[in-house]
């Protein structure tokens, strides 16, 4: 049988994309282009509005191959499964597997028994008390230079805005055993960066499910495995951001220096309605002190405009906020309410005009922020771990691409004959682009 993954969302349903095809392949499927496969895995987003609808495109046209082919069947995950459940069932027939994130370790088993019984249905959507540990499934050969490491799942703040408490369930670690164990595993079959993921990392062990050890010793643990160069994690969740992890950007030389710290807003009258338990000048005492840490630092963040009651001036302090901090990158998104979450019920909303006004304006901002920071890369030196050709090569050299230690996007001529994807090179930076660098092996 052949398969074909499509993913929405986070870096986390990547993850748990990447591991759904490991294990198929384990069992003995073959992962296929689209126009081959007998078997469709739609690992979903219900976070916005947006990704949730493209969803439902999907599964439609999808619907429309099962025509001219009998036994194909669509698997459906992720938070959208998790949210509508067995209702896609009826509106797309050739759905017949809905599984959520706590049910992803079962599903390669789902989908072997579905392959075997073609009147069958099922559903894996109930949530469990500990994180469900699933067999990394990594194959006899070498891993990417990159790897991801979930180590914790689900989230226990309830922002106002957020549907991720039900759709992904309350937070569950992972024994940081099973952390450390999958890290040298992936160490030692060539991984040499590894990103440590989940929705608050930074309260990592502080649930039921915790051993005890805190996000700071993971983070020393994981950087002491002998082969990992590079560290990083995502998503933190600023109120949880303790001394000890800001001081790990100074006392560990893997951890890069690059952290994604959601704002969401810069009006405190916002960030109360939100529920997110800090105010915009907490939110910059972990800036300078992370800059303090670290210098050179590079901050991303997340950014929501239209927030039901945002004023002019509420906007306004978010601009001033982004400005302040001067985050080299960020995501911008209009409010939209999603179902069951607090702030469905609050008043007044915003008017889809004003929202888009004031994304056109935050973006612009963000835009000319991260030029500003790109241009200063231009003249120096950097370490590149190559992921690949270059999507869009120069003419007569050889290009490639890869990341910095603070996460830059870096194009570079490479005069070597040798496919340097998975090692560090030297590069040095001679332009800046609208989203990345370009430069040059030295």
């Amino acid at each position: 049988m052949h398969f074909h993954v499509i993913t929405f969302g986070c870096q986390m349903n990547v993850g748990d994309s990447d591991w759904l095809t490991r294990s198929l392949v384990a069992m003995g499927y073959t992962p296929a282009p689209e126009h081959e496969a007998d078997i469709f895995i739609v690992n979903t987003c219900s976070v916005r509005e947006k990704p949730e609808l493209k969803v439902y495109s999907v599964l439609g046209r999808l619907s429309e191959h099962a025509r001219t082919r009998p036994d194909m069947f669509i698997a459906v995950g992720g938070c959208v499964a998790q949210q509508v459940g067995p209702k896609l069932w009826e509106r797309f027939p050739r759905v017949r597997l809905v599984f959520g994130t706590d049910g992803l370790a079962a599903a390669p088993r789902a989908i072997q028994r579905l392959t075997a019984e073609p009147r069958l249905r099922i559903s894996l959507l109930d949530f469990t008390e500990t994180y469900p540990e699933r067999d990394p499934a990594w194959p006899e050969s070498t891993v990417p230079a990159q790897a991801f490491v979930t180590i914790m799942q689900g989230c226990d703040n309830f922002c106002a805005y957020c549907i991720v408490p039900y759709v992904r369930g309350r937070q569950k670690s992972r024994q940081s055993a099973d952390v450390l164990a999958e890290c040298r595993e992936l160490a030692a079959r060539g991984a040499k960066e590894i990103t440590l993921l989940g929705q608050n990392v930074n309260s990592y062990g502080l649930d039921a499910s915790g051993d005890g050890t805190s996000f700071a010793a993971l983070l020393s643990q994981v950087a002491a495995i002998d082969g990992i160069k590079r560290l990083r994690f995502t998503t933190s969740h600023p109120k949880d951001l303790s001394p000890e992890v800001i001081a790990a950007f100074a006392d560990l030389p893997a951890l890069c220096p690059w952290l994604h710290l959601p704002l969401q807003a810069g009006s405190d009258a916002v960030l109360s309605r939100m529920g997110r338990k800090y105010d915009a000048a907490g939110y910059l005492r972990l800036v300078e002190n992370l800059r303090k840490a670290r210098p050179d630092i590079s901050l991303s963040t997340d950014l929501i405009v239209g927030f039901p009651g945002e004023t002019d001036e509420d906007f306004q302090k978010t601009l001033d906020m982004v400005a302040r901090v001067g985050f080299e990158s960020g995501y911008s998104f209009m409010y939209c309410d999603r179902p069951g979450v607090a702030a469905q019920r609050l008043e007044p909303k915003i008017p889809l005009d004003i929202k888009a006004e004031r994304l056109s304006r935050l973006l612009a901002l963000v835009d000319d922020l991260q030029a500003k920071a790109l241009a200063a890369r231009t003249g120096t030196r950097t370490e590149v771990l190559v992921e690949g050709p270059s999507r869009r090569p120069k003419p007569g050299a050889p290009s490639w691409r890869g990341r910095d230690p603070g996460g830059r996007v870096v194009d570079f001529e490479y005069p070597g004959l040798d496919d340097p994807t998975g090692t560090f090179v030297t590069v040095e930076v001679l332009e800046a682009k609208k989203h990345s660098l370009r430069g040059k092996a030295v």
